[in-house]
């Protein structure tokens, strides 16, 4: 018998992970979304999965530019998480307002001052259910200054620091 949705929405909710604003860049137009579900695939050669719902306001232009950056948030940049989640009212254009966005090698924006910074080109895309799973060549990396960094965990934003040595 499967697991019912609630019941799976409830236990994923018991699953820390760290916030990133996946954005990109091209020919699709500028677009960004918020995403926990990222993770690393392998590091020969250094590859990342994302995850994201086909029926996001961002997805049309991720999957046509073929490009995007994953910026993970620190506890400053919270703000920034129920803007890319579309909670905000903000068009797709405007979600990059008041923020420091440079391009690093594929044109996607990559926040200033995140946590980590991984640019990537998308290499293989798998449909699975209501989202497609985005493999991702990493280009280009760069880690912020940060020693704090923002994780979801409980239906809440919840702060991280590195150890102190």
């Amino acid at each position: 018998m499967p697991v019912e949705k609630q019941a799976y929405r409830e236990a994923m909710a018991r699953l820390g992970a760290a916030v990133n604003v996946i954005t990109t860049d091209g020919p699709g137009g500028k677009a960004g979304f918020t995403a926990s579900a990222v993770t690393s695939v392998t590091d020969t050669p250094p590859t990342l999965l994302v995850c994201a719902n086909r029926s996001n306001d961002s997805y049309p232009a991720m999957k046509a530019n073929g490009v995007l950056c994953v910026n993970t948030l620190t506890p400053a940049q919270e703000g920034l998480s129920p803007i890319f989640a579309g909670m905000t009212g903000h068009k797709t254009d405007e979600r990059f307002d008041g923020y420091v966005w440079q391009p690093l090698v594929t044109g996607a924006p990559a926040l200033d001052q995140a946590v980590v910074v991984f640019d990537c080109r998308i290499t293989q895309i798998v449909e699975v259910g209501t989202h497609d799973v985005f493999f991702c060549s990493v280009e280009a990396v760069r880690t912020g200054d940060a020693n704090e960094g923002l994780i979801y965990y409980g239906r809440g934003y919840h702060k991280v620091a590195l150890p102190k040595v």
